[in-house]
């Protein structure tokens, strides 16, 4: 028997009160963003925890939650995967961290990103080879959450990071392939900018020109995103080289990157 992907609520208040039980137990996955933000993250994690036998661990996450100056779903989803890594190591709890990595909840996948990317003891060679399943995660949420989780790290860790990130664009997953290019967009949505990319944005051609002519419009997206994002603070940069790309390659997604990169400053 085939099984239907369920389309979502379309609104909060379309949501079916049995949908929002099972969201919040961890039961189903969101289908949708509606429901991704309506997840009562709260609920979800006292279930995971009660269900696995560490109810110890809610009290310091709730604690940490409230202390949040502003609490959404992105910052609080932070703060659960950042106690609950804590918490794993203070007990010598890996197995814990593998339960939620395998979470059916997408949202318990989300918080499993943050285990990786707040664990100071690996080498970015290490972060980002542990965060790439999370990459290629079927669910949407968890592929967002999982450039957030490791972006400070990149930063900080650039130049190794471009490398490593360039070999991913000729993988053959087209999530893989796009986290490449969305984790080191010079400003990024709800995240921090990358200060040397937006005035240096040469330093990732590594990672650009393989994807120029990418046949996934997901991917195309994201590099579209990353030349606009340049092109705030280095337009001529930007302007240049989507002329060279039009030398290059005449195909109908390189014209679609393009168009993407160039739509806030002209040709």
């Amino acid at each position: 028997m085939i099984e239907v992907k369920r389309k979502g609520a379309r609104s909060t208040k379309d949501l079916a009160p049995d949908i929002l039980i099972q969201l919040n137990r961890g039961e189903i996955e969101t289908a949708n963003l509606v429901e991704w933000l309506a997840v009562d993250q709260r609920s979800l994690l006292a279930h995971i925890l009660q269900q696995h036998n560490r109810a110890t661990y809610l009290k310091p996450i709730l604690l940490a939650i409230d202390q949040l100056k502003k609490q959404t779903v992105n910052t609080i989803n932070e703060a659960i995967g950042t106690v609950l890594f804590e918490q794993s190591v203070k007990n010598g709890d890996q197995q814990f961290l593998q339960v939620l990595s395998y979470h059916q909840a997408d949202m318990a996948r989300c918080w499993a990103t943050y285990t990786i990317g707040k664990n100071e003891q690996l080498t970015i060679e290490q972060t980002l080879e542990q965060i790439k399943p999370f990459s290629a995660d079927t669910h949407f949420g968890v592929r967002e959450i999982s450039w957030m989780a490791v972006r400070h790290k990149i930063a900080s860790n650039l130049i190794p990071s471009i490398s490593i990130l360039s070999r991913w664009t000729s993988h053959e997953d087209k999530n893989i392939r796009r986290f490449s290019s969305e984790s080191t967009r010079p400003r990024g949505v709800w995240c921090g900018h990358i200060e040397i990319l937006k005035h240096n944005p040469e330093l990732a051609l590594q990672i650009l020109e393989p994807l120029k002519s990418d046949p996934e419009r997901y991917v195309q997206d994201s590099v579209g995103n990353w030349l606009n994002d340049a092109s705030k603070t280095q337009a001529d940069f930007v302007r240049s080289l989507c002329q060279k790309w039009e030398i290059e390659s005449e195909t109908k997604e390189t014209q679609y990157i393009i168009k993407k990169a160039l739509r806030t400053i002209g040709a």
